[in-house]
């Protein structure tokens, strides 16, 4: 599999480790139960998934109180997901009496509204199964449906002359798909269920319950007057996830624990049992000091003595927008990795971590760039400072430089991705 093929494969963050996992396990690593007891002995490679959404991978050192090397990124990317009972009947047709319908969503994450109009979209994501005992032994599979059978259409300019002068949206109006006419044969209210149904090939009574998320049909590609750019969605952050995937999978065995974490929930907060904010790689991390034989005493040292690099992606310079930058600080698509920083905290990047980082891209021959915001723009955070409130360890805030952050579509440089993996390779060394 390639970058291309992992992204065309991951459309929403359950199918993205679904990915990552097939990945893993061609690499040579074996799934842990976090129910299940645990043998881990140095030199193993296992990893753990949690919800479907996140898994957490890692190579065993063969002292437990040497420390952790930790890369993590998230699974998760804006857009819309459908509602509970989701099918909206919005007119019938007078030739044959069906009706049309749209679906009822709703905005998860800070997405760019208006760049979903007009683009075929399918429905992907997890989809729970009538079983034994739903609550302690749930059925779920991942389910996609390619056919791009919804659509988000723009209102004509006819019937809104300002609309290039400005836009303003309801996403409870503007941005409900449409699914087309239903008829009854088809499920009726019932259509998304029935539609589930069939791509999984089982009885629609069978579906209790399902979290499907919409995404652009169109595959990635590669854009640019040298074909070395790439467009697509959620490049953030599954391009960092696959430069972590890249480094893990070929990560040797050593002194110290080699780990991969992606998580999920990022995009609103990282605060569910999937997300960062969770004691779930803490919870992970002891579990493996323990099995190597270590004590309460040896995490507490392997902490002290870990480095962690928050892999989440980079405001790039926008060449219609310069004035939107920092004067000095702004990075370029291709011009290597991207150490963040802000003097607010909202990056967990200082001195000490942004010096190691230099260095580890030095040592694999990389360039390295940083970003910082316009004084008078506030900007964001990511994983670092939130994970760090768990884990208490050194660490930096980077990732690659990209264009129209949280877009139905995204720019990034297909150098950066392959500097980033060299250098997180070189971090596994």
């Amino acid at each position: 599999m390639n970058l291309h093929q992992f992204l065309d494969a991951s459309t929403c963050n359950f199918l993205a480790v679904d990915a990552i996992t097939s990945q893993l396990r061609e690499a040579g690593f074996t799934e842990l139960r976090e129910a299940d007891k645990w043998d881990i002995k140095p030199g193993d490679k296992h990893y753990v998934v949690k919800n479907g959404s996140a898994v957490m991978a890692f190579v065993a050192g063969s002292d437990p109180a040497a420390g952790f090397a930790v890369i993590a990124a998230h699974s998760d990317a804006p857009g819309f997901r459908l509602k509970p009972a989701p099918v909206m009947p919005c007119g019938t047709n007078p030739a044959d009496g069906r009706t049309m319908v749209k679906l009822n969503t709703e905005v998860y994450g800070g997405a760019i509204w208006h760049t979903w109009f007009d683009r075929p979209l399918g429905l992907s994501g997890r989809v729970v199964l009538r079983s034994d005992d739903p609550v302690f032994a749930p059925r779920c599979v991942n389910v996609r449906i390619d056919d791009p059978r919804l659509i988000i259409p723009h209102l004509a300019i006819h019937f809104n002359r300002q609309v290039n002068s400005g836009l303003s949206l309801s996403a409870q109006k503007d941005m409900l798909p449409v699914l087309g006419y239903v008829s009854d044969s088809l499920g009726g209210h019932k259509a998304v269920t029935h539609m589930v149904a069939e791509k999984l090939g089982v009885d629609p009574d069978d579906v209790l319950d399902y979290d499907l998320t919409l995404f652009d049909c169109q595959p990635a590609m590669n854009v640019g007057a040298d074909g070395s750019w790439i467009n697509c969605g959620r490049l953030d952050d599954l391009a960092m996830a696959w430069c972590a995937l890249e480094a893990i999978r070929t990560a040797p065995a050593g002194t110290r624990t080699k780990v991969m974490a992606i998580f999920d929930n990022e995009e609103t907060g990282s605060g569910t049992k999937q997300g960062a904010h969770s004691p779930l790689l803490r919870t992970i991390l002891n579990r493996v000091c323990r099995n190597l034989g270590g004590d309460d005493e040896a995490m507490a040292r392997a902490v002290a003595s870990s480095f962690f690099i928050s892999a989440d992606c980079a405001h790039a310079f926008h060449p219609n927008y310069p004035e939107k930058m920092d004067p000095v600080n702004h990075p370029m698509l291709g011009g290597g990795p991207v150490v963040k920083v802000n003097a607010n905290c909202k990056y967990m990047t200082d001195a000490d971590s942004a010096a190691a980082f230099k260095w580890l891209c030095a040592e694999a021959g990389v360039p390295c760039q940083e970003f910082v915001n316009h004084s008078d723009s506030p900007g964001g955070s990511t994983l670092g400072n939130i994970l760090t409130g768990q884990l208490p360890m050194r660490g930096v805030d980077m990732g690659i430089g990209l264009w129209a952050m949280h877009s139905v579509r995204e720019t990034a440089s297909l150098t950066d991705i392959e500097f980033t993996i060299s250098v997180f390779r070189q971090f596994f060394k």
